[in-house]
């Protein structure tokens, strides 16, 4: 709980997320983000006069989808409301939206804070329709109107007003852009507009519970500029009442350039919108059938996958909350794990190798190249088959990773053992090979040998690295330490 000279910060988070149907929320125009303006409309989008609005049945099943992730109670009997309000780039000049029955009721989204978990409840989650864009940087003196986006399908993810500062505002927004995502909903990329959202701000003093006037920051486009925004929000306003002055309940916009707000108009009120049923959208009704089929549909989320990687792989909560961050980068440790036993082959590794390799060498390489797992070139059978090479102690990690890695990159149909005898990579463990390399390095550090016997057992690194080093990289660590041990301690 963030406090500040005496007073407390209380926000509610609006969230819009653009879903990834195929088309728009009432017709069938493309719901596609990036194509040429005004090119995903049709005289339903234009809303032609005598053209009628047509429901998006996967939308429904989208909405459901989230609700049940966020543990909410989905409304059987939905209908839709026009929201008088005007929209200058929604042709109608009003937004189909749920008004009086959302299709989710209550519900929580889970957050880690600074003192533990914590529950921030959600309102409700509705469906409505986007508007167009307003573009004012195409033309000197008129502003261009861009209908594509106008009836994409939106969720509006309403929180209570739980949040008590800009940092659980910034853990609940990460966590509620990381459940879309696991969900397939909605790709969460603020950057395009996917996910927008609206902070409600208020403070009030530490130990009451009235809550003060509240102020709305329209349209943040990032999450850090959420946490921005919120904390500079909320020292005006007690700067205000610190000074005498009266908090006037009003929208605002956020300046990125200099992490300020500033007022665009005073606040309208639920009563301002004059909702009334849409006339042209018959009521619909869930079964109870449609959303079991749902409830089955839903992925394995991250939280019950960290469970999973820290009990049956034995893996540490870092590792396994790394590797369930996105769901699809933890889709392939999944497949990495696996044993390809169908197709003749007994590669299993060990969970904690393969979770090394993808938190190292692989993420470092995604990193590097600005690239999601899905564009990874190499295969998780084949990365297994490197993983295992080195298992076995045929390979060393530090060849593995830094040559035939590369290799492989380059080229994801090269066969890793094969690649590495063509380098010359292979680790000989062969005892016969390692003996005169190891006589000849004890023999050359006599004086350390000496003090070896005397108590400074640190210096078998010494020697196990001058062997590594003579063999070119070829002996195998776990025989030369086994030869060296033996010949010192004997």
């Amino acid at each position: 709980m963030e406090e500040k000279q005496g007073y407390e910060t209380v926000v509610g988070l609006e969230v819009h997320a653009r879903l990834l149907t195929r088309s728009k929320l009432f017709c069938g125009d493309s719901s596609v983000f990036g194509n040429e303006p005004n090119t995903n409309i049709s005289p339903i989008t234009l809303a032609h006069p005598g053209t009628l609005p047509k429901m998006n049945k996967e939308a429904i099943g989208f909405a459901v989808k989230l609700g049940l992730a966020c543990h909410s109670e989905i409304e059987k009997q939905n209908y839709f409301a026009r929201k008088n309000y005007f929209y200058p780039d929604l042709p109608k000049g009003y937004q189909v939206s749920q008004h009086t029955t959302p299709i989710c009721k209550g519900g929580f989204v889970t957050i880690k804070t600074a003192t533990g978990e914590k529950n921030v409840q959600l309102n409700r989650i509705h469906m409505e329709e986007d508007a167009g864009k307003s573009l004012h940087d195409v033309f000197a003196d008129e502003t261009a109107l861009d209908y594509n986006r106008a009836g994409v399908p939106l969720l509006e993810i309403v929180s209570e007003p739980d949040l008590r500062s800009g940092d659980e505002a910034y853990a609940y927004l990460t966590e509620l852009r990381k459940l879309v995502r696991y969900l397939d909903i909605c790709d969460g990329n603020m950057e395009e507009g996917s996910l927008r959202c609206d902070a409600n701000i208020s403070v009030r003093k530490t130990g009451d519970n009235k809550l003060g006037t509240r102020v709305e920051v329209k349209n943040l486009n990032s999450i850090r500029n959420v946490k921005i925004a919120i904390e500079y929000e909320a020292n005006r306003l007690i700067s205000l009442l610190e000074n005498g002055e009266t908090v006037q309940q009003q929208t605002r916009s956020f300046d990125a350039g200099n992490g300020t707000t500033f007022a665009i108009r005073d606040k309208e009120d639920a009563e301002d919108y004059r909702y009334f049923p849409e006339p042209d959208l018959t009521p619909f009704d869930l079964t109870d059938e449609f959303i079991a089929s749902i409830k089955e549909s839903l992925p394995v989320l991250q939280k019950e996958r960290i469970k999973k990687y820290t009990s049956a792989y034995q893996l540490s909560e870092y590792d396994a909350a790394a590797l369930t961050e996105e769901k699809e980068f933890s889709n392939y440790f999944e497949q990495l794990i696996l044993s390809n036993k169908a197709n003749g082959s007994n590669a299993d590794i060990k969970p904690k190798s393969a979770a090394n390799w993808l938190l190292g060498p692989v993420k470092t390489w995604l990193n590097d190249e600005n690239k999601s797992i899905g564009e990874f070139p190499v295969s998780p059978a084949k990365l297994r088959m490197l993983i295992k090479i080195v298992e076995e102690n045929k390979l060393s990690f530090s060849a593995a990773s830094s040559k035939i890695f590369a290799l492989l990159i380059e080229n994801p149909d090269a066969d890793p053992l094969k690649e590495a005898a063509k380098m010359n990579l292979i680790m000989e463990s062969n005892t016969d090979y390692i003996l005169p390399i190891a006589d000849a390095v004890l023999l050359q550090f006599e004086d350390k040998v000496k003090e070896y016997r005397k108590g400074k057992k640190g210096l078998l690194a010494l020697f196990v690295g001058e062997v590594i080093k003579r063999s070119k990289g070829k002996a195998d660590p776990k025989v030369v330490n086994e030869i060296l041990n033996q010949k010192l301690n004997s």
